[in-house]
């Protein structure tokens, strides 16, 4: 069963949102592959994550010693670093994420609609375990409805 996170992104924008998710997945010693299709928004995350405070190691999935960075960042679901946790960075949901454990796809305001509908057709799927979660006025995130 793969479990799916829906993060409302209201208060942060996407790169400090993923510092904080990947910054939780190291601290319980988990895999990190972060995703967008897009090349700029890539390099962003892949800065923010290295700004972090202690710095968070990570490289393109298709680099090199790729299958050695806890946090590899890429345009495709493929965990080649054996991540257990994908996070979406970019909204868009990719069916081949269910391979994973644990997938925490972030969508903004303009894709509240987009998120509803598919929270109603992952819903009935037994293989889903779909939750949403709602970032507080403090920064930090609590598990709604």
């Amino acid at each position: 069963m793969t479990r799916v996170d829906f993060y409302q992104l209201s208060r942060d924008p996407v790169d400090v949102t993923v510092v904080k998710l990947a910054g939780k997945a190291m601290q319980a010693g988990m895999r990190l592959a972060v995703v967008a299709a897009d090349e700029g928004l890539r390099e962003r995350l892949g800065e923010a994550l290295w700004a972090a405070g202690g710095f968070l190691a990570n490289g393109a999935a298709d680099g090199p010693h790729a299958a050695r960075q806890p946090i590899t960042v890429s345009n495709t679901c493929k965990p080649v670093n054996e991540a257990q946790i994908l996070i979406l960075a970019d909204g868009t949901w990719r069916e081949e994420a269910t391979a994973l454990e644990r997938v925490m796809l972030l969508f903004g305001e303009e894709a509240t609609d987009a998120a509803r509908n598919l929270w109603r057709e992952l819903a009935p799927r037994e293989d889903i375990d779909n939750r949403i979660f709602k970032q507080t006025p403090e920064g930090g995130w609590r598990e709604g409805r």
